[in-house]
């Protein structure tokens, strides 16, 4: 792997990506970002990466929320992205991080106004983030997930990621692997970063976006196929806490988490404590889809690498600086 960044319409080596210490997003946290990963297909010998649009559609919906502006369209971003991957030559499972933020102040004071928009995108390999493989034991956490009236959960601000740091922090601590965390009103919201899902009677459920939860796109990807390839009904509603210690399964979803099993919550088994059988059917969807394996999803997966086996039809050429 070669260590390339972008920064703007530049790509440049990592150890030249550098910022400012009076960088506003360094100094108060104003910036917003994604977490994207890319999935190697070792049959096609090529990286796929996951629902590239709809991530960076979301990062242009968070740049709005804080009054920023990105420096290209979606599909002019997909390239640039995508050129990122090629040019840092992974071919393993990897992890894309793209970053718009408020750089050097115009002045001084809190003020979304007076300060100059950048952006920059870095990549790197990344396997599993929690250990799908068996049923997680979670805690729910004394930390209650922020308000959308307060500062707005359904935008991946960086200075609001220090909520999930405490809840999550804490519950390892505990000696849980993750944390759950409730609104302020005491409903169930989600996990530390990752959304959840009970399966209650033979239907999944899962909080709605009005409890203060990331609209997440794993979330969206599995109530999709959760009822078009399973059959499954999906409801979207309040959840209580106490709920949690008495359904059928659970699992939390992301773009780190994927889909994980959750075998406990506060030291109370969950089924058998062990992966249920529809969340064990989600999961192994999901990871063979990632890959590009299912041709029905494949215009989910977006191939990176230009001169390899089963790369799209349509030539993919790089319009950013070299």
């Amino acid at each position: 792997m070669t260590d390339v960044v972008l920064m703007g319409d530049k790509f440049v080596p990592a150890a030249e990506a550098t910022i400012s210490v009076r960088t506003m997003a360094f100094n108060s946290g104003w910036s917003v970002f994604e977490g994207i990963r890319a999935y190697w297909n070792e049959e096609e010998e090529q990286l796929f990466v996951f629902r590239l649009p709809e991530h960076l559609q979301r990062l242009h919906n968070s740049a709005r929320i804080l009054r920023m502006e990105l420096p290209a369209d979606i599909d002019e971003m997909v390239e640039r992205c995508r050129s990122l991957l090629e040019r840092n030559n992974l071919r393993e499972d990897s992890y894309l991080r793209p970053i718009a933020y408020k750089g050097l102040p115009t002045k001084l004071g809190v003020n979304l106004l007076d300060a100059v928009d950048e952006f920059v995108a870095y990549c790197f390999p990344q396997g599993r983030y929690l250990p799908t493989e068996r049923g997680l034991s979670v805690g729910v956490s004394s930390w209650v997930r922020i308000q959308d009236n307060a500062a707005p959960p359904r935008a991946k601000i960086g200075g609001t990621y220090v909520n999930p740091a405490l809840a999550k922090t804490d519950s390892l601590l505990q000696g849980f692997d993750e944390a759950l965390m409730l609104t302020s009103e005491g409903n169930v919201a989600e996990g530390s970063t990752s959304n959840l899902f009970l399966v209650v009677n033979g239907e999944l459920v899962t909080p709605p976006s009005t409890e203060d939860i990331l609209v997440g796109i794993t979330r969206g990807t599995i109530m999709e196929i959760a009822e078009e390839e399973f059959g499954l009904k999906v409801r979207e509603r309040v959840v209580d806490r106490s709920e949690l210690y008495s359904v059928d399964e659970a699992f939390l979803c992301g773009t780190g988490a994927e889909v994980a099993a959750i075998g406990s919550v506060d030291g109370r088994r969950i089924g058998d404590g062990n992966i249920g059988p529809i969340t064990r059917q989600l999961q192994e969807f999901y990871l063979d889809m990632v890959r590009g394996k299912n041709p029905k999803y494949r215009h989910w997966c977006t191939p990176v690498h230009t001169s390899a086996a089963g790369t799209s039809d349509r030539e993919l050429s790089s319009t950013v600086a070299k």
